[in-house]
């Protein structure tokens, strides 16, 4: 007869506890590695395409990391940035804007944003506690203190701002990592606008209608041109320009007694500072402004400062195509 030994039983629970202490280990191991593995990979795919070199009007610029802490010291630089899902953590308000603050517009984007203001000399000390990893501006604006704002954080600067917008959410958006979003963007901009033109095009048998920009500021009243934020806008809708804003420059200044050369189917105003500032009464009291075509069919429509002028980003420009579409009497494009 064969005997069959077993081993005690508390051998045997001590062999299984040993071999289930050796399983739960591994797989703890395991896991702790996938998670900084998948942490590791996450961080990479964040920082996808950097460190890189941006060159820019003062140089160019390495940026380490994808930016997460920005700087921005113009308007154009919050349009573009808001528009691509960055909140600043700084900011100036716009130079021109009666009631302080951050473009209303961009208000539900700017939350958590501080003022790192005035715009024409930022708070050097407000930005350096902020700790940005990227402050964005222009040449136009801010050369004097480029070397400053360098030593704080990669610094990148477009020439000017205005009629270049779209040229400079470029940069920006290179600067950001974000280039795809902005092509995405702006095609669905330029396709808005087109739209809206044939439409314009479309209820008017055919013919664009001329239209005019008129901008009352402390000062000379002036007539914005085809080489602005505003008239790049229009250009994009198609709608054609009166003889005197068919050119390629910013803008104009006239008197009251040169209103007649603001005469176009269809007149734009803005109000950049307090109106007894300005010549507005002067200028819409004079019996040449009262002759004009606009003013006499009603097609004189008063539109935000902040976003046909200081804006200067597809944010605003679609804001604009909204403005444009009511005062020529058609749907806006989705």
């Amino acid at each position: 007869m064969t005997t069959h030994l077993r081993p005690p039983l508390h051998r045997l629970r001590g062999a299984l506890a040993a071999l289930l202490a050796v399983i739960i280990g591994t797989a703890a191991l395991t896991a702790c590695g996938g998670d900084e593995k998948a942490k590791d990979e996450d961080k990479a795919a964040g920082d996808t395409g950097f460190p890189r070199s941006v060159t820019h009007a003062m140089g160019t610029t390495e940026i380490k990391q994808k930016p997460k802490r920005v700087v921005v010291l113009d308007t154009g630089e919050l349009d573009d940035v808001t528009m691509l899902g960055i909140e600043p953590v700084g900011a100036v308000s716009p130079h021109m804007k009666t009631e302080g603050g951050f473009p209303q517009y961009l208000s539900a984007k700017t939350k958590n944003t501080k003022d790192v203001g005035p715009m024409a000399e930022p708070n050097i000390e407000r930005i350096i506690s902020l700790k940005p990893d990227l402050i964005l501006s222009s040449k136009v604006r801010h050369a004097k203190v480029y070397d400053r704002l360098k030593g704080i954080a990669p610094t990148v600067f477009t020439e000017t701002t205005g009629a270049p917008w779209k040229e400079n959410l470029k940069v920006h958006a290179k600067a950001l990592g974000l280039e795809k979003e902005a092509e995405t963007a702006m095609s669905a901009y330029e396709k808005r606008a087109k739209a809206l033109g044939e439409e314009i095009k479309k209820k008017n048998n055919g013919t664009m209608p001329t239209a005019s920009v008129v901008r009352f500021v402390a000062g000379p009243t002036r007539l914005y041109q085809k080489a602005s934020f505003s008239g790049v806008v229009l250009s994009d809708v198609g709608l054609r320009r009166p003889a005197s804003q068919d050119v390629d420059a910013p803008m104009t200044d006239v008197s009251p007694e040169q209103i007649d050369k603001a005469d176009a189917d269809l007149i734009f105003v803005t109000v950049a500072d307090e109106p007894e500032k300005t010549q507005q009464s002067a200028v819409q009291d004079n019996p040449l402004w009262k002759g004009l075509g606009a003013v006499k069919n009603d097609k004189v429509v008063q539109v935000p400062d902040e976003t046909w002028m200081s804006g200067i980003g597809i944010q605003a420009a679609n804001r604009v195509v909204d403005d444009v579409a009511k005062a020529a009497g058609v749907d806006a494009p989705k």
